[in-house]
């Protein structure tokens, strides 16, 4: 039996995003600080950040750029960033935006599968830009570098060039219910990264889902350390907040004491962070050297909070602490629990130990993964463990060039099965219990397990591997790999050092192996498939 949505249903407008998030900006908005980059202060109006979207979307039409045209985007948080995204959604194509922590051969990798015609990135990054690029056949002038030299310097146009021309924005016309906003990247379990097709409808819809839920407003201030090119931060803070109007002080990346200096600067009334956050939210004494008493909310995501840890930060900060549930697949939110807690909508509380409620206009149901029988929302308690499946508006259109992965997630029905293993209580709220997939969730990131076995048996002293999560002493799940050593030679020297740094010469910084373990074997069913819930249980 399914459950719906216990909210109101809300208005899903056939927009395009920018049309959604910009076509209704009145005066009094339009001056009002939109972005706020956070090293260097500098401060753009919602007027300005219209302005530049427009002209930036006219200089990319310049150069050919339109409808159903891929265009990468590599770079940290930034206001350039902001205005890159949402510039290429008005020129009308699409944005496959890269991990910031990605080697050369990942950006390349992306690039090809997407077909994308151009990159934009920063001067940080140009190195595996422009060897990622060069793989994916994309020319010195169609790397762009924001913050670059320009073309004249390095061969690569920057910011000011392109906006310089004072381009309009083009005509553009599409149907915002199949027309590609975003082409994020899921890692699968094979260690292939799918392109997860979100389209525009998909983001508006997400976004009109959540607002009234988190009831962000104009005068908030929320700070935006989570990675725009991620789904959560592309969601949360790109583009709802910026329909709320609020301000973002954007951060590049996370360190504790710009995080902790900029609630204090700027009187940041929310802050959306993951688990890791929370641990040192809770428990640094570096905390206490700050001024935070303007943090209404801290709301959790990208991975499980602990409750113990939640209300351990909710008591140290004085404020509320509150988590949702959600994957690039549902762009991203799912379930979500409202900034008070649900009182207002509920009359209840929900407990933090759950990820909230269905959000608006969709449905979800707990289905036995062994049996298929649906589980019954229980008249009292917690439900069975089932796997959760979801439907609704924000659920992806499919996986890029991969009908078999599609069908394999979203089923004729339409319900998407998200491979996480929840219970449902008396009230509707949600309790994340477990994963079916084999994905290892690092810091927010999604980590294949196949993907560092195949790195691990790359080496020449090693027999066989296994990759599982584990948790380590801070709850966080970090990968950890079981490795057999190759009895032909002398192996008796190969520590569990050397194998961690051979996998993190090859890897992204956030996919790296944390913990090894020598094992004689390698538990396998028959037909050839490591048996990892044997090595769970070696834990």
């Amino acid at each position: 039996m399914s459950f719906a949505s216990p909210f109101p249903e809300v208005d899903i407008p056939s927009a395009s995003v920018y049309d959604y998030l910009f076509a209704g900006l009145n005066d009094a908005d339009a001056d009002r600080v939109a972005l706020i980059d956070a090293k260097s202060g500098r401060e753009t109006t919602y007027r300005e950040m219209v302005g530049r979207v427009n002209t930036f979307a006219g200089a990319l039409a310049g150069r050919g750029i339109g409808v159903g045209d891929v265009i990468g985007l590599l770079a940290p948080n930034s206001s350039a960033f902001a205005v890159a995204f949402h510039g290429i959604l008005r020129s009308g194509a699409t944005a496959t935006t890269i991990n910031a922590l990605f080697t050369a051969k990942d950006i390349g990798n992306q690039l090809i599968d997407s077909g994308a015609k151009m990159l934009v990135t920063v001067t940080a990054l140009l190195p595996q830009a422009k060897e990622g690029a060069a793989a994916a056949g994309i020319s010195d002038e169609d790397l762009i570098v924001l913050d670059g030299a320009g073309r004249a310097t390095d061969g690569h146009p920057n910011a000011p060039e392109l906006l310089a021309a004072g381009s309009r924005a083009p005509q553009v016309n599409f149907a915002p219910s199949t027309h590609l906003a975003a082409l994020p990247y899921s890692s699968g379990t094979t260690g292939n990264p799918k392109g997860v097709m979100l389209t525009h409808r998909n983001l508006v819809a997400n976004v009109a889902q959540i607002r009234p839920l988190h009831g962000m407003v104009s005068e908030d201030v929320i700070l935006a350390v989570l990675p725009f090119f991620h789904i959560y931060g592309m969601t949360v803070l790109l583009n709802a907040a910026l329909h709320a109007r609020a301000r973002l002080v954007v951060m590049q990346s996370f360190d504790l004491a710009a995080f902790l200096g900029n609630i204090a600067r700027h009187k940041c009334t929310i802050a959306f962070i993951a688990p890791p956050v929370a641990v040192a939210l809770a428990k640094h004494p570096l905390v206490d050297s700050y001024d935070l008493s303007s943090l209404n909310v801290v709301m959790s995501g990208a991975a499980p909070l602990d409750a113990e840890l939640g209300h351990a930060v909710a008591e140290r900060l004085g404020c509320k602490v509150v988590q949702g549930y959600g994957m690039s697949e549902l762009s991203p939110v799912s379930h979500i629990t409202p900034f008070d807690g649900g009182r207002l909508n509920m009359r209840v509380a929900a407990p933090l130990s759950s990820v909230g409620w269905t959000v608006s206009n969709a449905a979800s149901k707990l289905v036995d993964p062994d049996t298929g029988d649906e589980i019954e929302p229980p008249e009292q308690g917690l439900s069975k463990t089932g796997e959760l499946w979801f439907k609704g508006p924000n659920v992806m259109a499919g996986y890029l060039n991969n009908d078999e992965a599609t069908r394999d997630t979203i089923d004729d029905d339409g319900w998407l099965h998200t491979g996480d293993l929840a219970q449902v209580d008396a009230a509707g709220c949600v309790y994340i219990v477990d994963r079916l997939k084999e994905l290892i969730k690092y810091k927010g990131y999604q980590v294949p397990p196949a993907e560092l076995e195949a790195v691990l048996l790359n080496h020449p002293l090693i027999a066989d591997a296994a990759v599982i999560g584990v948790q380590d002493a801070e709850g966080e799940e970090v990968p950890k790999a079981f490795v057999v050593k190759l009895t032909a030679h002398d192996t008796a020297d190969l520590t569990e050092a050397e194998v961690m740094q051979f996998v993190a010469g090859q890897v992204a910084p956030y996919k790296k192996v944390r913990q090894v373990e020598f094992i004689d074997a390698v538990p396998k069913s028959a037909s050839g498939k490591i048996l990892r819930k044997n090595l769970r249980a070696r834990k």
